[in-house]
């Protein structure tokens, strides 16, 4: 299978080390977090995959939406992304995520319709399906 887009992002150092994309476009440090017993100050893994996330599950909702009659628009849908990490049990850790989406210019139901169907083509959402629960929360304004 060819894929649509790839990028390559490497990791050195771990969380207190630092990433850089391929491209030069993103390069930054990244440090553990205050709540994990580091020294914070810098971006971590977690705020990292709630960016991703929260910015691909916008643009689904705006996909499942293009050829529809009430099209979602760029400023029309915001996603709040929450993630956090717990122990797993078995001496690892797992995520935990919940996405708040809110949009505008439709009534709930048809929100509710839209973020279910946005929730089935997202990738990050295909690929956390089965290994992590994710949470969604609809309002419209």
């Amino acid at each position: 299978m060819n894929a649509l887009y790839s990028t390559i992002v490497t990791a050195i150092g771990g969380r207190s080390g630092t990433v850089k994309s391929d491209d030069g476009l993103l390069e930054i440090e990244l440090a553990m977090p205050n709540g994990l017993g580091g020294k914070g100050g810098a971006t971590n893994p977690e705020q990292l995959f709630a960016a991703g996330y929260a910015a691909c599950f916008g643009n689904a909702v705006i996909h499942v939406t293009r050829n529809k009659d009430r099209a979602i628009k760029d400023d029309d849908v915001e996603v709040a992304a929450t993630v956090g990490l717990t122990p797993n049990g078995s001496g690892g850790f797992a995520l935990l995520v919940a996405l708040n989406v809110i949009l505008t210019g439709v009534d709930q139901a048809t929100a509710e319709a839209i973020v279910e169907q946005a929730h089935q083509v997202c990738p990050y959402s295909n690929a956390t399906r089965g290994n992590i629960d994710v949470a969604l929360s609809v309002k419209t304004r």
